[in-house]
């Protein structure tokens, strides 16, 4: 069965809008500068690894670009949880993992701090 061309569906194409930050750029700035504006403790070693702590004390995220343990196991971004209720948790991220993932993985934590 042979069908005109004006009686199929048209092509929709979404707008080409740049996605560069799908391949990570192994950069933290993404990460560290939401933490920053939340009013996080962060501290950064003599290593280049950089440490944050929530203002509650519940919430640790650590940037291990430097961190030999963190790289035998293919990470370089620990979030360790410890809730008021129930057992403590851990998310790790890989190198290959963009800083704007891991930071809206954080931003949709912190949005919902009562889950």
């Amino acid at each position: 069965m042979n069908a005109s061309a004006t009686l199929l569906p048209a092509v929709v194409r979404p707008a080409v809008e740049e996605r560069s930050w799908l391949s990570s750029d192994h950069c933290a700035g993404p990460v560290l500068d939401l933490l920053d504006a939340l009013g996080w403790a962060i501290v950064d070693t003599p290593e280049a690894n950089v440490h944050a702590t929530s203002p509650d004390g519940r919430v640790y995220v650590g940037w291990l670009p430097e961190d030999t343990a963190a790289w035998k196991r293919g990470i370089v971004w620990q979030v360790r949880v410890q809730p008021t209720e129930g057992e403590p948790w851990v998310q790790e991220f890989g190198l290959y993992t963009p800083s704007e993932a891991v930071a809206g993985f954080l931003a949709a934590l912190i949005a919902t701090p009562s889950r």
